[in-house]
Formats: C-alpha cells, sequence, structure tokens
C-alpha cells in the first residue's frame, strides 16, 4: 500500500510543511476518479498553466466541478468567465487563496494561515481592492527576495523580465524558484523553495498583509466561504479553529492531496463536529507534474460540492448552467 509520504511528486507545493503531523500513513484510495477539485492555481499567480489550459486539463481528467484559487487574484476567474469567452466545459467555483499573516499565534508554519475563499463575486470592488493591497504587498516582497539572491550571488534579474505581467497578476516565490532553476543556480524548484526561500533560509522576506481575521471577513463580505487550507494540524489546535469560526470561518480542507488517510479521518470528523463544510484540491501548480497526474493522486468526494453549493446558496458559480439541480448533478 503507498504511503501519503510516497507521493509528494515534484510540485512546487510539495516543499510545503504544513505544521507538526507528517503524512507517513497509507494514502487515501480514491472510491472513484474525482470530479470535484476546489483548490488549484493558474499562471495568473504562482501556478504555471494558462487559465484557460488548466480548465481544459481538469476537464480532459473528469473534472466537473473545479476551484480556481489563484494567490491574491481573481483575474483567472474573470477571464473565463468574461463576454465573449468560450463556453466552460465545467463549472467553475471563483476564488482565491490569502495567505494571511498569522501574527502572534504560535507554532504555525511561515507565520501562516492559508484561508480559501470559494465562491466569491468576482466583481465586488471593495473584495478586489483589498486584493489589489495584497498584490502590492506580494511585488514589494518579490523585489526585496531578487534583492537578497543578488547579495547572495544567485541573480535572476534577467529572468525575472519574462515573468507574466497580465493586469491582476500575482506574484509569488514559486515563480522565483523557477527563475533559480532557470538560471541554473538550484537543480529543482522543490530545492529552491526548501534551500533558499522558505522561512529561517537566506533569501526569505517575511510577508505583510491580512491578518486571519480580515481575510475572512473580506471573503465574507463578497460572498464567499472562508475556508482554512491544508492544516493537518486542526484536530490538535481546536482552540484556533473555535477562534477563526468565531470570526467567520465555514469551511474547512478535509480531502488534501497530501493528507495520508488518517489525517483525512481526523479531518472529516473534526469538520463535522464543528459544522465547517469540508472541501477538497489537489494544490495543483503544475511544477514537475501534469493535472492528470495530479489528478490521479487525488480523492475529493462529490458530497464537498454539494456542501459547498448549499452553504453559498446563490452565490458566485459559472457555468453554461448553474441552477440548483445542475449543482447537484455531478
Amino acid at each position: 500500500m503507498p504511503r501519503r509520504s510516497d507521493w509528494t511528486g515534484n510540485d512546487s507545493s510539495g516543499y510545503r510543511d504544513r505544521g507538526a503531523r507528517r503524512m507517513t500513513g497509507p494514502a487515501v484510495v480514491p472510491a472513484y476518479p474525482s470530479r470535484v477539485d476546489l483548490h488549484t492555481h493558474s499562471c495568473r499567480s504562482d501556478g504555471i498553466l494558462e487559465p484557460a489550459a488548466l480548465v481544459a486539463a481538469a476537464a480532459a481528467a473528469g473534472v466537473k466541478i473545479l476551484g480556481l484559487t489563484d494567490h491574491d487574484t481573481l483575474a483567472g476567474a474573470r477571464e473565463l468567465c468574461a463576454a465573449g469567452a468560450d463556453a466552460l466545459p465545467l463549472q467553475l467555483v471563483p476564488g482565491v487563496e490569502i495567505n494571511s499573516v498569522a501574527t502572534g499565534i504560535a507554532d504555525l508554519w511561515e507565520g501562516e494561515l492559508h484561508i480559501l475563499g470559494l465562491g466569491v463575486d468576482p466583481d465586488d470592488e471593495a473584495f478586489e481592492a483589498a486584493l489589489g493591497r495584497q498584490r502590492e504587498g506580494r511585488a514589494r516582497r518579490h523585489s526585496m527576495i531578487l534583492a537578497r539572491l543578488r547579495e547572495l550571488g544567485m541573480p535572476v534579474d534577467a529572468e525575472s523580465e519574462h515573468l507574466p505581467s497580465e493586469p491582476g497578476s500575482s506574484l509569488g516565490r514559486p515563480q522565483i524558484a523557477r527563475l533559480l532553476v532557470r538560471a541554473g543556480h538550484m537543480p529543482s524548484v522543490d530545492a529552491a523553495m526548501r534551500e533558499l526561500l522558505a522561512r529561517g533560509r537566506p533569501a526569505y522576506v517575511a510577508r505583510q498583509g491580512l491578518g486571519p481575521d480580515e481575510a475572512i471577513a473580506a471573503i465574507r463580505a463578497a460572498g464567499g466561504l472562508p475556508t482554512l487550507a491544508h492544516f493537518a494540524d486542526a484536530p490538535v489546535r481546536r482552540s484556533l479553529i473555535t477562534a477563526l469560526i468565531d470570526a467567520g470561518l465555514g469551511g474547512l480542507e478535509v480531502h488534501y492531496r497530501r493528507f495520508d488517510r488518517a489525517a483525512v479521518a481526523d479531518m472529516a470528523a473534526l469538520a463535522a463536529e464543528l459544522r465547517l463544510v469540508p472541501t477538497g484540491g489537489s494544490d495543483f501548480h503544475g511544477d514537475g507534474e501534469t493535472y492528470a497526474q495530479a489528478h490521479a493522486t487525488i480523492f475529493v468526494p462529490d458530497a464537498d460540492a454539494v456542501a459547498l453549493f448549499a452553504a453559498l446558496g446563490d452565490g458566485p458559480l459559472t457555468s453554461p448552467e448553474t441552477s440548483t439541480a445542475s449543482r447537484t448533478a455531478l
């Protein structure tokens, strides 16, 4: 039986230590190929695929419900749903991932809590203004990391000139890691993240931006469901989770591709007990793997999408048909 630690792949998200819990148990065995993926990234943030290419790849893998959750930007979702855009082959859930700065909360990976905003309104002006400020912070951090790399004798300024510059795009460390590989300074994206860009490493620069409560409030105001992403320590950090619920947290990422079977069971039990909507996803970025390869390692039950739709009510969902019937016809 494969164990979850054997399934790390070469994705840029593979370097991430999600907390104290180690995923060494048996991997989840899918009951059927996943038709739901509520956590993905395009090149409008730190993924490698264009939004349309990501949608096409997910649809080809059998996904019916896709959450596009780029960091601090809805540019990809707006692009896919713009007037005159091609009809989508699946149902899109517009979303974001906000790396909230959890100042004062001890023992967190990189001092952050990642909050997904699922089903947010892409046209909400106040939310877009908040995301714009987040992106400005990312751009400043990006420049500071490039300066740090120059000091370390690993410049990537020439390579950085070719980064995508579409309006509303969001910069992240995986993009810098790819530049380090392209420049020949590091052998892989994973190595660059672990050895240079992670917290406590030579090129790390602390993030600035929204705190968890602020991120949750902004997502709620934009009509979305705030969901705590890939936090495997949730079952042993109940006081933290209940504090987030008091702030408006409504969901918990239960079916994450890097969780082993025991972690999924514990997360599911906690979500049920605390009445949090269970969600799940691949956290696909695309380094070292295709979407089809990532999809083969995930299992997100249809019930996650049904529960999300129920929580959102008539919130923003985009597809050729968005009736209640179509939302449950997976």
